[in-house]
């Protein structure tokens, strides 16, 4: 058995402006522990796949910085892709170039690059329990974590046997619910879905082409063409979720409980960092006092806040941005409405 890793690592990750550029997106960014999403998402893995196993899928422009960032990973597996076709394309390009490189039989386990783990061994128990399900069954496995509440900001899977640990058949996927179904859906036993996948990369390139009818050209060409002609024959951007998962009746989710976090906006950092005794999470130099649930980042210079609550606030290269938690969430507007130069500040 042979054991690969792809590393999803493309997108700008606007929602942490201004600390995070389209030269330097969150991926990069030091937001959990001292080093940046991705490097923590390597050294994750590491222990169960090897450095020349791993493959890092990313914008063309974020080749370099990566590169820098992970000496241990081949050049020639760290791969750009030339347009935005969806992580469909994306898994379906890596699972062609595990097949040239090393058999329709290789496992392939897909993570993201950008999310934070409470539990790095559970995870990777997980991992190994998901692989053994794929083997065994030639099933297509996904990874649904066991919800700590009920978030409309994440998708759902339902499995057909709900609390059985070793996996079973996926029901339903449901897109990302308002809250008062999402509280319902964690009560009757739905897991979030996670984005985390395990497969032969021969199971899933038979799923592809029977399902993912937007990649039916880029299939046709197969591993050995060009990858700016296989990602230019994508016909429509899609999601791994909706052109193969979604429409297979060949998909076992595995329950996984280990501190998953998709911390997409600043004030998910309150979830997956340490706080102060008033729910404050701070880092750089900070002074609060009767402040609380504050998100803080202070690259330079000093921050006080003083009888505030509930703000983020974020001070980066002589910009500085104070807003609410609740609209922090939603950056787009503010980002847009800015003077040219400023939103890439």
């Amino acid at each position: 058995m042979s054991r690969w890793a792809v590393v999803l690592a493309g997108g700008i990750g606007s929602r942490f402006w201004p600390l995070s550029t389209p030269e330097r997106p969150k991926q990069l960014l030091p937001l959990v522990t001292d080093k940046p999403l991705l490097r923590d998402a390597i050294d994750r893995i590491a222990p169960l796949v090897d450095p020349a196993h791993t493959l890092v899928l990313t914008n063309a422009s974020l080749v370099k910085p990566i590169r820098a960032l992970l000496p241990p990973i081949p050049r020639e597996n760290i791969i750009a892709e030339p347009s935005p076709a969806g992580t469909a394309a994306a898994l379906a390009w890596a699972a062609l170039t595990i097949e040239q490189r090393d058999g329709k039989d290789a496992t392939m386990i897909s993570i993201h690059a950008d999310w934070a783990i409470g539990n790095d061994g559970a995870f990777r128990e997980a991992l190994l329990l998901g692989e053994s399900v794929a083997q065994k069954n030639h099933t297509l496995v996904t990874v649904g974590v066991v919800p700590t509440r009920g978030d409309p900001g994440f998708g759902y899977i339902q499995p057909s046997a709900p609390g059985r640990t070793e996996g079973s058949l996926v029901k339903k996927f449901v897109e990302k619910p308002d809250r008062d179904r999402a509280e319902k859906l964690r009560d009757e036993g739905y897991l979030w879905n996670s984005g985390i996948f395990i497969w032969t990369v021969g199971d899933f390139l038979t799923q592809a082409r029977q399902h993912a009818r937007e990649l039916k050209a880029a299939l046709q060409l197969g591993g050995k063409a060009e990858a700016s002609d296989f990602f230019g024959s994508v016909t429509k951007p899609v999601s791994v979720d909706v052109a193969v998962l979604e429409r297979s009746k060949n998909v076992t989710v595995v329950p996984g409980d280990f501190g998953w976090d998709d911390i997409g906006t600043w004030p998910a950092l309150a979830r997956v960092r340490d706080k102060d005794e008033l729910g404050n999470v701070a880092r750089g130099d900070v002074h609060l006092v009767d402040s609380s649930d504050n998100v803080v980042h202070v690259d330079s210079g000093r921050v006080v806040l003083y009888g505030v609550d509930n703000l983020v606030v974020v001070v980066h290269d002589g910009l500085t941005l104070v807003t609410t938690r609740d609209k922090a969430t939603d950056l787009k507007r503010l980002i847009e409405s800015l003077p040219a130069g400023d939103e890439t500040a």
